[in-house]
């Protein structure tokens, strides 16, 4: 299976939590390659993908090369974890995405300003 990679923020517990849960529950041939956000503005800007934004969305670079960004880029990771493609699907149909896209964002500028970071 053609290798994906993910940004996340490395300075964030639960972002970390997450990178080992689905590195728990990918299957064999499950090609994921994490990359920490932190400390790689040129390289995120040089794929378009704005630092700032990269803190405030989760980022997936498809196999093509095509950056997604929230819960698309969710659904691309779930995708690829045995047992877990239904739940892609599940946050994809439109009400479902639209709550957790505004619980998501909420949850993680809250987040960032109680850090500092935003």
């Amino acid at each position: 299976m053609p290798k994906i990679v993910v940004f996340y923020d490395g300075a964030c517990p639960g972002c970390v939590r997450d990178r080992a849960w689905y590195q728990k529950h990918a299957g064999q041939g499950v090609q994921v390659e994490w990359l920490d956000i932190n400390g790689r503005d040129d390289e995120l800007r040089a794929l378009g993908i704005e630092p700032r934004a990269a803190l405030l969305e989760l980022h997936v670079q498809d196999e093509q090369g095509q950056i997604l960004r929230a819960l698309p880029a969710y659904q691309l990771l779930l995708s690829r974890l045995p047992g877990y493609r239904w739940l892609g699907w599940l946050i994809g149909l439109p009400l479902i995405r639209s709550i957790l896209s505004w619980l998501y964002r909420h949850w993680v500028r809250h987040r960032l300003a109680r850090e500092g970071r935003l």
